[in-house]
């Protein structure tokens, strides 16, 4: 396991972060405490959850966790998220300082700790001036309540908004970012990454395996069925298989993972997972098993370093569609045309 600062901060976390959304839904107590003693045993230093997932139940037993291991709450960086609904009332969600400041009590009591690393929004809220949001987190600093803060889903504008307003006002900064990225799903690229670069803001990508796309769980036009997160329901969210499925640029990246992975003797998975923890202001990337299983795959890729070449071959199959303005190469050219001279 590597480790890296947390954004610009002096904290130094994993570069492969546990997430724990599964946790009380699709994962057991027992089978919980298997892949958290094991993240921790493999290196991992740095959790993840959000008052959300399963209602408040992953937080719960990441808490438990905590108690019944002495000393182990030392040794990771813990990290929650607050902003959408955990009640039916007008103001059970959001990033107002009403909700929030009920979000992290609650927060708090349920991984039975005193202080969290790092606090996120987890979504932008359209109705509460971000000033709002950023006089909240700084005061929870100073309070002790919560040590560093952090965004989730934001884009570029809104963290571009976000980083000025909080520098303006001398409030604690946002250090991290956690979006949508992987080899399926670039468009970070364009704006949020160079912000971040701009802004000394780590990112924390979720989703690095594409909703299971990058494992090789699914073949091309045959509708998964049974027991995957698409054979649910095909048509649900961002890895809705149809769409992906009539996108050529879909299997091409596919077919080039797992290429590489037969060339190495590894998984699809270590491959996607080696490329993306190395991109450009990644800080960790953030694991989602179900099962131990699956994190022991996923950990694989602690050990696996791709060379400039699978690099390449990698970056070319999943080169995202850029359209010419601003991003393709008039808008390039434009951007980047220097004074003569």
């Amino acid at each position: 396991m590597r480790y890296r600062t947390l954004g610009t901060t002096g904290t130094v976390v994993s570069t492969y972060c546990l997430g724990t959304m599964t946790f009380g839904a699709e994962t057991d107590d027992d089978e919980a405490f298997a892949q958290l003693d094991l993240f921790v045993e493999r290196g991992g230093t740095f959790i993840d959850t959000a008052d959300v997932y399963s209602a408040g139940m992953s937080e719960q037993i990441v808490g438990r966790w905590f108690a019944e291991r002495p000393g182990i709450r030392d040794r990771v960086v813990l990290a929650t998220k607050g902003r959408f609904p955990m009640g039916p009332g007008a103001n059970d969600a959001g990033l107002s300082r009403t909700h929030l400041t009920r979000a992290l009590e609650a927060s708090l009591r349920r991984l039975e700790v005193e202080t969290i690393d790092l606090y996120q929004a987890h979504a932008w809220d359209p109705l509460t001036p971000i000033e709002e949001t950023l006089r909240f987190f700084d005061d929870a600093v100073r309070a002790g309540k919560i040590r560093y803060v952090g965004v989730s889903n934001f884009t570029g504008w809104q963290l571009q908004k976000a980083a000025l307003i909080g520098r303006h006002l001398n409030l604690s900064p946002v250090v991290t970012l956690q979006p949508q990225y992987n080899l399926l799903a670039r468009d970070v690229e364009f704006e949020l990454v160079p912000v971040c670069e701009q802004e000394g803001i780590g990112i924390l990508p979720w989703s690095p395996l594409g909703g299971g796309w990058l494992t090789g769980k699914y073949s091309r036009d045959s509708r998964p069925a049974g027991a995957t997160r698409l054979g649910e329901n095909p048509r649900r969210g961002m890895e809705a298989y149809d769409p992906r499925n009539r996108d050529e640029r879909t299997w091409r990246v596919v077919d080039t993972v797992r290429d590489i992975a037969a060339e190495r003797g590894v998984s699809m998975a270590a491959v996607a997972l080696a490329w993306l923890v190395d991109r450009p202001a990644v800080t960790s990337v953030i694991l989602g098993a179900r099962t131990l299983a699956q994190l022991e795959d996923n950990l694989t890729a602690t050990g696996l370093a791709l060379d400039a070449k699978e690099r390449e071959r990698l970056d070319e199959a999943s080169a995202p569609v850029v359209a010419d303005y601003p991003y393709g190469a008039p808008g390039r050219e434009q951007r980047d045309r220097r004074v003569p001279g």
